[in-house]
Order: C-alpha cells, then structure tokens, then sequence
C-alpha cells in the first residue's frame, strides 16, 4: 500500500523543511507526522520520505532504529511504554512491567488481539525524579504505583 502524507500533514512538513538548509534535516520531523498519520513507519513510508528528502533508504533506516520514538511495527491504539531504567527500576518499575504484561498477556513489543493496547519496555524517558513512570502514547504518568496502572489501564478501555 502506497504512502502518501494528507494534504495538511505535506504543508506541515513544507514548512519544517523550508527552515533547514538541507532537506535531509527535517528527516526526524519527517518521519514523526508520518508516524501521526500512518501510526508506524513501514518500507512504504520509508520510501517516500527518502523521496521527499532526497536521503537515502539507509539514511532513513538508520534514524528509525536509533530512536525509540518511530515504531517499526503496528502498534496498538494505546501503546503502554513502561520505564525499567535505573531510577524507575529502583522505585518499581519492573513490577509494574511486569503487571502490565500480566494483565494484558502481551511481551515486549506485542499487540493485544483487539488491536487496543501495545507494550514496551523502555529505557529512561526522563522522569528520573519522578519515578516509576509509563507512557500511554504522548501521556505520561508519573510516581505511579500498581493501583494506579489499573485505574489508567480501566480509563483506556472506557475511552475505547
């Protein structure tokens, strides 16, 4: 399936790219509005940003897998990034991993069956001081505990 960004995501990334004196550098921003748009970064949208940006597919490849942001993978409609770094480690956050995994029967980079829910098992996100930590697609939550996954985990299916 052929990727193409919406008419306003194309003006969008117009924009950014008219601020850099090479296009290569809007690759991030790039790649970030066709994650909004497609949810992941397939060979598809891979190939048209390399187009647009005049990089290659290496170039692309190479920023994909650097950074945890892009998803190489469908994910589902409520991607759960769990912290396990050192601070979130320390204050939990393995067992709240844990639990997440638990209950939703799903590993590390898995979807569940009805598409809803993701799991990922990150690194630092930069909550240090506020650990432990997860991430529902761009929200975070901080100083949480089991008791609160369950709260956020029940609020996500009602949102369903």
């Amino acid at each position: 399936m052929e990727f193409k960004y919406s008419e306003e995501n194309q003006k969008k990334l117009d924009e950014i790219v008219s601020h850099y004196p090479h296009k290569k550098a809007g690759t991030m921003a790039a790649l970030w509005l066709a994650q909004e748009q497609n949810g992941w970064i397939s060979g598809e949208v891979m190939e048209e940003i390399s187009a647009q940006l005049e990089v290659t597919l290496e170039e692309i490849l190479g920023v994909i897998t650097f950074y945890t942001m892009y998803n190489k993978n469908p994910m589902g409609k409520f991607h759960l990034q769990v912290c396990t770094n050192v601070s979130c480690m320390l204050r939990g956050g393995y067992q709240i991993y844990d639990h997440v995994k638990n209950k939703l029967g799903i590993g590390n980079m898995q979807v569940t069956d009805d598409k809803l829910f993701s799991l990922e098992e990150v690194e630092c996100m930069g909550s240090c001081g506020t650990a432990p930590m997860i991430a529902v697609n761009e929200d975070y939550y901080e100083n949480i505990n089991i008791e609160d996954v369950e709260k956020i985990l029940e609020s996500l299916k009602n949102k369903n």
